[in-house]
């Protein structure tokens, strides 16, 4: 009898990693036809909400203590299930970090087609986000599981940060240095991978980016020159970066020369691999973004690159800029950056100058 092979997790799904992700300007239309977000003032103990996208909600529990919620899952950015956990979880804890917390638990969130899928590759799945969770020093305490259509993995995330240490994405002020902490170009690599067309160095490199904590944000939460930050996850280096300079009333100059590049990325992107993400987040802001006539093709598809468990990105007062780089540096986010500069917007509009 022939054995039966398990399929791909590419396979099973449409989409995969943080390119999921409803396009920013559907999300937003969705949101506002609703009526689940409160407004600020409902709580004072609430610190952080959803009014500027920040990357986690906050509510204070005393005054030592805020109470860091959030939730993050995709479907399969990868074929190998123990790495899926391992990104997916990888990439809910950074959540945390991104507003200066220390992650204290998690609980599993699992959707996944039982007829087409082993409780051995499941378990993986599972092992890969437990593993995750131990190195971060916490426990994996719980979660919920369904039966899918496609495979689903992530976490429900907490933490805890003194009041006075959260960083939310707004804050930036005018000659800022943006410090980026992760080269980009996970979605371009998915897409490769997903052809049957990315090396195993590749895959390598891709693994190690995705797999590694933003733990430091903790660190960075306490130095009070840092004046924003978050992580750049599905919407793309741009559409975070939006996020950011609309939270403060802000613009800002990137000099995509500097970008950092995961292995490959141009050279893939130049030969029309690119997420359908990339499309819709382009769709969504590209009007907020103003590039050079002269300049590539492919900046466009790299910056709108969703990305999967990506790097924090920092506005910084330019005169601790090399510093905070040197924390990045110290911390192993060797190809950490600065890419850009804040600038005082034209009528209040968020814009980004390449």
């Amino acid at each position: 009898m022939a054995r039966k092979v398990a399929p791909r997790l590419s396979d099973l799904s449409h989409g995969g990693g943080c390119g999921c992700k409803i396009a920013p300007s559907l999300l937003q239309e969705i949101i506002q036809r609703s009526s689940y977000i409160l407004p600020p003032h409902v709580s004072q103990s609430l610190l952080a909400g959803s009014e500027h996208s920040d990357d986690a909600a906050v509510y204070r529990l005393n005054d030592e203590q805020a109470l860091v919620a959030t939730t993050d899952f995709f479907m399969p950015i990868v074929d190998d299930p123990y790495d899926f956990g391992r990104i997916a979880a990888t990439n809910a804890l950074s959540d945390v970090y991104a507003m200066g917390g220390k992650p204290v638990m998690a609980l599993a969130i699992v959707g996944m087609p039982i007829a087409k899928m082993s409780p051995e590759v499941i378990g993986s799945v599972l092992q890969g986000g437990a593993d995750v969770c131990r190195s971060a020093g916490i426990p994996l305490a719980g979660g919920h599981s369904i039966d899918t259509l496609e495979p689903i993995y992530g976490l429900v995330a907490l933490g805890l940060v003194h009041p006075q240490n959260i960083k939310r994405n707004g804050g930036a002020q005018p000659g800022d240095r943006l410090l980026l902490g992760k080269a980009l170009g996970v979605g371009v690599l998915s897409a490769a991978l997903k052809k049957g067309l990315l090396s195993a160095h590749d895959y390598a490199a891709m693994l190690d980016s995705t797999t590694k904590l933003n733990s430091l944000g903790g660190e960075l939460a306490q130095v009070e020159s840092v004046h924003a930050m978050t992580d750049v996850t599905g919407f793309g280096l741009a559409g975070h970066l939006l996020e950011m300079l609309r939270a403060a009333h802000m613009g800002a100059q990137v000099e995509v020369s500097r970008l950092p590049l995961l292995p490959a990325v141009q050279a893939h992107i130049e030969a029309g691999i690119v997420t359908g993400a990339s499309a819709r987040n382009w769709q969504s802001y590209g009007q907020d973004v103003y590039l050079p006539a002269s300049s590539p093709s492919w900046w466009r598809d790299l910056l709108s690159d969703p990305q999967t468990s990506g790097g924090l990105l920092l506005a910084v007062d330019p005169q601790q800029a090399d510093e905070v780089l040197d924390v990045f540096k110290t911390n192993g986010f060797a190809q950490a950056r600065d890419i850009g500069v804040v600038l005082s917007a034209n009528d209040g509009q968020a814009v980004i100058y390449c």
